[in-house]
């Protein structure tokens, strides 16, 4: 047999390495996941947390007012990203000992809706009914608040839940607004209607004087107040007979729940 001369063993050698070598490169991964950003592409971003969460818009919203033994609290919240910022008792019981007693506890109580953030609050020692009304207006202004952040949110995230405007104007969904409390010579005036499409549907007193001939005249003209209220779909109502400082107190709250709906 012949044999093989050296350098043609060489040369088949050789090749043999550089066929390899090629086979090699051929079969390495056409892109390193971790040389990503390296080589100029944007490696995945994490995953961002919401800006503010639930309720994350800035405003002012009113609790109802709780009835006490020693009279109305009502609570105020101002809130911004979905925190409450401040708090204020926009009514509170007066009077006699009662003004000591809320200038004592009402801060306090403040003090602590901001820093709780949360209607589960500590009653202030001394001022247990003003605490217990404080914190069931201060629930209702945050259930109100948080109700204001969801329609915020649906109306920015597209479907559902959002009131749609049709022919008859802006506003077709059913609201059920509160007005600001009014003071009056007898007592406290407040009212709550419901809106849908745009017109008044239902009208209550929330609040009314009460005491003594209050009773009475409030008996009277409250659901005529009401009744005026829902067929003029506005507060220029005609004053109930001998129930002057009630029907307009009556008039400017109803006015302040309007607003609150063209708002």
């Amino acid at each position: 047999m012949k044999k093989s001369h050296p350098v043609r063993r060489a040369v088949l050698a050789g090749a043999a390495t550089v066929s390899g070598i090629v086979l090699l490169l051929s079969l390495k991964p056409a892109s390193d996941p971790g040389s990503a950003a390296a080589a100029g592409g944007a490696a995945p971003p994490a995953a961002e947390a919401p800006q503010g969460g639930r309720g994350a818009g800035t405003g002012t919203v009113t609790g109802d007012a709780a009835d006490t033994q020693y009279g109305p609290v009502q609570v105020r919240l101002t809130v911004s990203g979905g925190k409450v910022t401040a708090a204020e008792a926009v009514q509170a019981p007066k009077g006699g000992q009662s003004d000591q007693v809320t200038a004592d506890a009402v801060p306090k109580l403040n003090q602590a809706a901001v820093t709780a953030g949360t209607a589960d609050i500590d009653a202030v020692s001394g001022a247990t009914y003003t605490s217990a009304g404080y914190q069931q207006s201060l629930q209702s202004a945050l259930d109100k608040a948080a109700a204001a952040g969801s329609a915020d949110e649906t109306g920015a995230g597209g479907e559902g839940g959002a009131a749609e405007t049709g022919a008859g104007g802006a506003g077709q969904g059913t609201q059920v607004l509160t007005g600001d409390v009014t003071q009056t010579q007898y007592g406290p005036v407040q009212v709550r209607v419901t809106v849908n499409g745009g017109k008044i549907t239902n009208a209550e007193t929330l609040q009314a004087p009460k005491g003594g001939r209050s009773d009475q005249v409030t008996a009277d003209a409250v659901p005529k107040l009401n009744q005026a209220a829902v067929t003029a779909g506005t507060a220029d109502i005609d004053a109930v007979s001998g129930a002057t400082y009630t029907s307009a107190g009556y008039q400017q709250s109803l006015q302040s729940a309007l607003d609150k709906a063209g708002g």
